[in-house]
């Protein structure tokens, strides 16, 4: 691949989360800073229940940073009774969980065969603006696909995995507040932004929504506001008290995804999700939202929070993924770390690598 040709142009582009997977990528979690004062045990335990549902449909790619955290990891999977059939580990450094964001953003193409093939996307991370620490997550992405033994395109700016969402025909959502702020890129502005998603997502029109919930330190990630379940259908995170922080951004939101019009003059089918309440950590109010959903083969993970809304939004989920099984993580401890269960995967597409 010539490093100054685009993956649209070789015709390639972002897949939908919800079509067919290779496998799953994801870090096992061994940074206690992200959960202070937390039991690291209870962390692992949503982690064992992700690696449980998702490995009864796909491979499960874990990423330790050291070998013998491989061989302890063996034996926890073991403990739990998890066969090592449909789960592989792989020694890659981390500084953090958060693979969605600094693990490769996978693209496809169908070759002459007919058959799909697949590489990615290596952007810049610089972990939400500077935040924390960052080397170690920043050189993943490059070791992964080392391993795969796959080229990759470096679009050379900084875009987090989260921050952009994917119908797989063509539309793309992300955020102003994110994808336009200064502390990526030193601010790239709407115009410069859209080029580098349709050159390398391959999309066509990019719906910009705006605003963050409380307590995310991401600027704005789309994948706690608004996503696709269908090609036509987009659920949005709605919370319908207009006394809550989050009612305005996300009422906004709403309006912005009810008054799109696709090339074609077709609006979106937008279904409002709602919110699990207030959620609190010992800093304030922490980013929860059934947004933060995953969609693998056989099983949708949805992060859940001991609240009324936990049935809402399984049944919204289940109305649009009717043969995959709807399985609920409880993410009342996980949110500490301030991201949940999208946030720690990344989906590799069913294809050649």
């Amino acid at each position: 691949m010539k490093p100054a040709t685009c993956p649209a142009d070789l015709g390639f582009y972002m897949p939908a989360e919800w079509e067919p997977h290779s496998a799953t990528w994801m870090a096992w979690p061994h940074n206690p800073e992200t959960w202070p004062d937390q039991d690291m045990d209870a962390i692992e335990a949503v982690y064992i229940q992700m690696i449980r549902a998702l490995a009864a449909g796909e491979t499960v790619n874990l990423l330790v940073n050291q070998t013998s955290e491989s061989f302890l990891l063996k034996e926890t999977l073991k403990n739990n009774a998890l066969s090592i059939e449909n789960i592989k580990i792989y020694v890659i450094q981390t500084n953090d969980a958060w693979i969605r964001d600094y693990g490769p953003n996978f693209i496809v193409r169908k070759n002459r065969s007919g058959k799909k093939q697949v590489t990615s996307n290596l952007w810049k991370f610089d972990s939400w603006g500077g935040k924390y620490e960052w080397e170690l997550d920043d050189r993943a992405g490059t070791a992964i696909m080392a391993t795969l033994g796959v080229p990759a395109f470096k679009p050379g700016i900084v875009l987090e995995g989260g921050a952009i969402e994917v119908n797989g025909q063509g539309l793309c959502l992300t955020t102003e507040q994110c994808l336009l702020n200064p502390n990526r890129n030193g601010g790239l502005d709407r115009t410069e932004m859209e080029s580098y998603l349709k050159r390398y997502l391959g999309v066509r029109q990019i719906i910009w929504c705006r605003g963050h919930i409380e307590g995310d330190d991401t600027d704005g990630h789309i994948d706690n506001l608004a996503r696709f379940v269908n090609p036509d259908t987009v659920l949005c995170a709605w919370d319908g008290d207009a006394s809550d922080p989050n009612h305005a951004c996300l009422g906004e939101n709403l309006k912005i995804l009810e008054s799109f019009r696709d090339d074609g003059g077709k609006p979106l089918n937008v279904v409002r999700l709602p919110m699990p309440g207030r959620i609190e950590g010992a800093e304030g109010r922490l980013p929860a939202s059934y947004a933060n959903f995953y969609i693998g083969n056989r099983a949708v993970l949805l992060p859940t929070y001991n609240h009324p809304n936990d049935k809402a939004a399984e049944s919204i989920l289940r109305k649009y993924f009717p043969d995959r099984d709807i399985v609920g993580i409880p993410c009342e401890t996980f949110v500490l770390g301030l991201g949940a269960i999208h946030c720690v995967t990344q989906q590799q597409p069913l294809g050649e690598t």
